[in-house]
């Protein structure tokens, strides 16, 4: 099976399909590199499309301590696995967790992003309840490690930003979990801990965010309460940034809605190859 070595002599497994411009899938907390298969399918006809499943998600090496899995780790790991490949720029598309490093490649590495594809970013930065935040992720990956995935599957498969999925397709949904419960106990509760429940709020980046040139599409579900908070302020500080909001829809959007996710992603990636996405003009701004 193919894997990049990181810094640290991590290994991550990754699969790649389609030529072309290149684009990286970073997947969110509950996923790992399959959950990207509708894009692989849909983008790989016109890209060089590359999905990997991060530290902790197998068939990735799991390593032992929680110290190696912060979000600095994790943005740099999207980086080697571009190293690995020859790649120097790709577009990023992440999803939540994903979102959260794509958008750290747009603050410390921007020369390697040729653009930002945000969805469902930003959940936990309210800084007045972010230490409560915190704590429930250091609850949550004492579940992981206490109930096991399968167990914590069970108890979270109707969460509130889920429901919508659930609604709309059951099948999707079931087999969502069911993937989860697959996932490494261990694995998902360092991430939970040491990423999950210790990387910063975006709000803490303001003015970082207000310098990043990368083109940025931002895409939130309406019902995916924790995003839209944080979706509408990178809309109002990324300079190249524009925003879509899936009606009724919640967390999962390449999966709740792939065919409006793909669509989206790939007119705001045409024109941002085309030269068409750039900064805000300053004349549509309310004084």
């Amino acid at each position: 099976m193919p894997h990049a070595v990181t810094r640290d002599k991590v290994r991550l497994y990754f699969e790649e399909a389609g030529s072309g411009t290149p684009i990286i899938f970073l997947h969110e907390f509950a996923a790992d590199h399959t959950n990207w298969e509708p894009q692989m399918r849909y983008f790989s006809r016109g890209h060089r499309c590359i999905a990997y499943s991060a530290r902790g998600y197998t068939p990735s090496d799991l390593p032992a301590s929680s110290e190696v899995y912060t979000y600095r780790h994790f943005y740099t790991d999207a980086l080697a696995v571009l190293d690995h490949l020859g790649i120097a720029k790709a577009h990023f598309v992440g999803l939540s967790m994903g979102a959260y490093s794509s958008l750290q490649i747009g603050l410390n590495a921007p020369e390697r992003a040729l653009s930002m594809t945000l969805a469902g970013v930003g959940s936990g930065s309210e800084l007045e309840r972010l230490e409560q935040f915190r704590a429930q992720c250091r609850a949550n990956a004492e579940q992981f490690e206490t109930l096991g995935s399968a167990g914590v599957a069970r108890v979270t498969r109707e969460a509130p930003s889920r429901i919508s999925f659930m609604l709309k397709d059951p099948r999707g949904h079931a087999d969502f979990y069911a993937a989860l419960a697959r996932h490494d106990s261990k694995g998902s509760a360092n991430t939970m801990r040491s990423f999950q429940g210790a990387r910063p709020s975006i709000y803490t980046m303001t003015e970082a965010i207000r310098k990043v040139a990368t083109p940025a599409l931002i895409i939130c579900g309406d019902e995916d309460e924790a995003c839209v908070g944080p979706s509408l302020f990178l809309k109002r500080h990324l300079p190249a940034s524009g925003l879509s909001m899936f009606a009724k829809t919640g967390h999962v959007l390449n999966l709740e809605e792939p065919a409006l996710f793909n669509e989206t992603v790939e007119r705001f990636i045409a024109l941002a190859e085309a030269g068409r996405w750039g900064a805000r003009d300053p004349r549509s701004i309310l004084a």
